[in-house]
């Protein structure tokens, strides 16, 4: 009797790996594990395989991470090399991941390693040939193009929502705070609003104010934050870097920012106004390490030295720094005699590190005598010049004029228009010999008339941009001129502190030569208000 030997056949083993992009996945939308996990269970179950080890990522993107740096996938290949699995299962290969020039070949790893890679929705993936390699490639270039259309999706509508005031997420920035306006998203959930909160705010604005008045660093103001017990956000004690991105936040001009754009204007945002912006934007940068070498405002102001930062050397055109002299001897009668005086140092040459001729030191309080009657000479000028009230009226007069200039040469400019009609619908007689004119008169008028045409467009064209451009000084000069007021009426009676601010924001540079001559260079910002000031008050030639 021949006897029959049955041999049971082993069962494959799959391991199968689930992941989603999301922590919030998990259990929330359709591509969540939970799901996932029970169709790889159905198919493998109709396969015929037994399901050796799960592996779970969670909120890892099958884009943006490697597989290098994905410890799922490293620990698939250690046991593939070990030959405990037979088959790789996912719910859709682009669980595997979706970076069209890595994932392809992380696929072809296995099967080269005799592990099959299987999809509940998509089969079998084979390297048989050279279509099933193509196929391959296809495949997860497709899944990278689904992840970024996904991800754009995302960013614009994360950019609405900004754009709205809507509270996306992430840390809220000091001087504002998240409020309930009983908004709702697509899901029916209570959405939060940025909304400005009223006393971070002033403390916000007086940020501002001591930078930019009183000449405080990013150290000292918080110290005063920590000293009136205020905190940040998440409970700690100020640094210097926190108060600086305080400062340098477009949020306080009512601009929601996201990492790649500006987002619109939202005017209930707003804290403080550009031009303040903008001053302690400029004393950042001034202050900040690479910015050394132009650097036209002192690091510090707590120098008595009225001008440190702003002096240099007419002769080696080094910086000159502040110093305090002190002279101390006992006299012939035995008296003490005991001074100290203030001035300032070229430190180069003191320390014989160029061939500078200038003078070792100079007497602070004759320099600073010098150029403090200087500013005052500044101030008179502009206390001197016309109200902008008398401006505006003037400007207002000669707007009207050269509006009236313009309907003139308008209606000058359609009448010459209307002839050049004319004699272009002669040039047909003239060629059939029927035309009062010659074709050498038809021409003639012809260029005479366009001639005219265009003269009048540019004298249209100059009176309109002399009017844009005196509109433009007067709306530029405006929030200067009242500063530069408020300046002159403070400046003799403010701090040592406030001096200096002030005298940063009027002077850029101070050259001291010997015999203590003085070089001044102004202050961009100033010469352009100068500029425009003569551009408002200068007459216009305009005939009425």
């Amino acid at each position: 009797m021949e006897n029959n030997n049955i041999v049971s056949e082993r069962k494959p083993i799959a391991y199968c790996l689930y992941r989603v992009s999301t922590v919030g996945q998990v259990d929330k939308v359709k591509d969540d594990i939970p799901m996932q996990k029970q169709v790889c269970h159905e198919f493998a179950e109709r396969q015929g395989w037994i399901i050796g080890k799960e592996f779970y990522e969670k909120g890892v993107s099958g884009l943006k991470v490697s597989a290098a740096n994905r410890d799922a996938i490293q620990e698939l290949r250690a046991a593939a090399e070990r030959k405990e699995l037979d088959v790789l299962l996912v719910f859709m290969f682009d669980r595997i991941g979706r970076i069209d020039e890595e994932t392809p070949f992380v696929v072809e790893w296995f099967v080269k390693h005799g592990i099959q890679v299987w999809s509940t929705q998509e089969g079998e993936q084979r390297f048989e040939n050279h279509v099933d390699k193509l196929m391959n490639y296809i495949r997860f270039w497709q899944a990278s193009g689904e992840s970024e259309k996904t991800s754009i999706r995302i960013k614009t509508r994360m950019q609405q929502l900004m754009a709205e005031g809507v509270y996306t997420g992430g840390p809220v920035p000091f001087g504002y705070c998240t409020v309930r306006n009983g908004r709702l998203n697509k899901k029916g959930r209570e959405v939060l609003d940025i909304a400005v909160e009223p006393r971070e705010a002033e403390w916000v604005k007086k940020l501002y104010q001591l930078t930019i008045n009183e000449g405080w660093g990013s150290y000292k103001l918080a110290m005063y934050l920590n000293d009136n017990g205020m905190r940040t956000h998440g409970g700690a004690k100020f640094q210097s870097e926190s108060v600086i991105r305080i400062l340098r936040n477009k949020m306080n001009l009512g601009y929601a920012r996201n990492s790649e754009q500006e987002l619109p204007y939202l005017p209930q945002l707003q804290i403080i106004d550009e031009i303040t912006f903008e001053q302690a934007r400029f004393i950042l940068d001034q202050r900040s390490k690479g910015f050394e070498e132009k650097r036209t405002i002192a690091r510090q102001t707590k120098s008595k030295n009225l001008l440190s930062g702003i002096m240099f050397c007419g002769h080696c055109g080094g910086r000159l720094t502040s110093i305090v002299y002190r002279e101390r001897y006992t006299r012939k009668d035995g008296t003490e005699y005991d001074r100290s005086q203030l001035k300032y140092l070229c430190y180069h040459k003191s320390r014989g590190l160029c061939k500078c001729d200038g003078q070792s030191t100079y007497v602070a309080e004759r320099v600073d005598a010098a150029v403090v009657e200087l500013i005052h000479q500044m101030f008179e000028n502009i206390k001197d010049a016309p109200d902008e009230g008398d401006i505006q009226k003037r400007f207002a007069k000669e707007s009207a004029s050269s509006k009236a200039q313009q309907t003139k040469l308008n209606l000058e400019l359609k009448k010459n228009s209307d002839q050049l009609l004319k004699l272009q619908d002669e040039i047909g007689a003239t060629l059939t010999g029927d035309s009062v004119y010659t074709s050498e008169q038809l021409s003639t008028a012809i260029k005479t008339v366009e001639n005219r045409i265009v003269n009048i467009k540019d004298e249209i064209e100059r009176l309109q941009n002399e009017v844009n451009c005196k509109k433009a000084s007067l709306e530029q000069i405006r929030p200067m001129f009242e500063q530069f007021v408020r300046w002159a009426q403070e400046f003799d009676t403010c701090t040592i502190e406030q001096k200096k601010m002030i005298i940063s924001r009027l002077v850029t540079r101070i050259e001291l030569h010997k015999d203590y001559e003085l070089s001044v260079e102004l202050n961009e910002e100033y010469q352009k208000f100068c500029e425009n000031w003569v551009k408002l008050t200068e007459r216009s030639v305009i005939s009425a």
